[in-house]
């Protein structure tokens, strides 16, 4: 799985407008106090929180394992970690984040377990859809936790609308899409052609290809979401690992806040982090700065916390949850590569 030269330079340019946006954000809120804050964290539970953010990998990876099980692809739990990690790392690199990543995510899975692309896609593709279900569960938890506790503000009252949207808005443009899959194939399908035929022109290893071989292709795609959402046991499986991944990311994020002194009610941690990682569609590598921004506007008013102690629990937070992994997935994705080439 090789990157062109043109996917290098989106990526570098990606990198840069995310670096902007951070450099933007952390000078709003002042640089130096960041630091200073920064300075003053616990190391050791910065550690604890480097190590729940591993625990996080590994349970979504396990997501990804019992997916790719329904579909008949067997893997074992470590090498599944590596996919994942993998994954995480083509999310975190490409702009618009999962949906940026999950193409070159099923090439690797398809290169590593030899699946074909259109199951490696539909087993990605599904995970991310399943992470969606707990995600809304948990900060409609924590909206519910603030609305019976103690008075909404306007911030707060915000997020929740934002979080009963989309609770209802995405479920309901997956049903109707699904209804009508075969519309929707075909319009792919004659996107797509002329597109590729265009690139073909200018890129010679690519080859045209037709209307009735993309169409196929997404029917492939189509039959393997079938086929897991038929698998009812391991589909609840796959959401409770998912589930629990959220929970260890959420507790990462409050442990951040606690490395630097500040115990914030845990349901306030429940829906900003999922509410934040909305952020992640941005056009930057992984959501890179975008997160950053949305967790530091959300932690402010809802936790009561400082601009700066905001900013270093961001820091904190995606160097566990964003640079860990990216850096981990990029080493285990060469790994993988180098490891189907001698099988070759």
């Amino acid at each position: 799985m090789r990157l062109d030269l043109g996917d290098l330079r989106t990526i570098a340019v990606g990198f840069v407008a995310a670096v902007a946006v951070l450099l933007v954000v952390f000078s709003l809120v002042g640089i130096d106090r960041v630091v200073s804050a920064l300075s003053m964290a616990n190391m050791r539970i910065v550690a604890v929180v480097a190590a729940v953010a591993l625990c996080w990998l590994f349970s979504w990876a396990m997501s990804l394992r019992t997916v790719l099980g329904i579909l008949g692809v067997h893997v074992s739990a470590l090498r599944a970690f590596f996919l994942y990690a993998g994954a995480t790392f083509a999310n975190n690199v490409t702009p618009f984040g999962q949906a940026g990543g999950e193409p070159f995510t099923a090439l690797l899975i398809s290169r590593v377990t030899n699946a074909e692309y259109e199951t490696s896609l539909g087993a990605i593709a599904t995970v991310d859809s399943i992470n969606f279900v707990p995600s809304i569960s948990f900060a409609l938890v924590g909206v519910a936790y603030y609305a019976t506790v103690i008075t909404l503000g306007d911030t707060v009252e915000l997020v929740a609308l934002a979080i009963v949207l989309l609770a209802l808005a995405v479920p309901t443009a997956v049903v109707i899409g699904w209804q009508n899959r075969d519309r929707v194939g075909s319009g792919i399908a004659g996107g797509v052609v002329p597109i590729v035929g265009l690139i073909a022109r200018i890129v010679p290893r690519v080859k045209p290809t037709t209307r009735s071989a993309v169409i196929q292709r997404i029917q492939g795609f189509f039959g393997a979401i079938e086929r897991i959402a038929g698998d009812r046991r391991g589909l609840l499986l796959a959401v409770f690992f998912s589930a629990f991944g959220w929970l260890l990311s959420s507790i990462s994020l409050w442990l951040s806040l606690y490395s630097l002194g500040h115990s914030v009610p845990f349901a306030a941690v429940l829906f900003i982090v999922p509410i934040g990682s909305i952020a992640g569609v941005a056009p930057l590598p992984g959501g890179l700065g975008g997160v950053e921004a949305a967790l530091v506007l959300l932690l402010v008013p809802i936790t009561g916390v400082s601009a700066a102690t905001a900013g270093a629990a961001a820091v904190i937070h995606r160097g566990a949850t964003y640079w860990l992994p990216t850096m981990l997935g990029g080493v285990t994705t060469a790994m993988l590569e180098a490891d189907k080439v001698n099988g070759e």
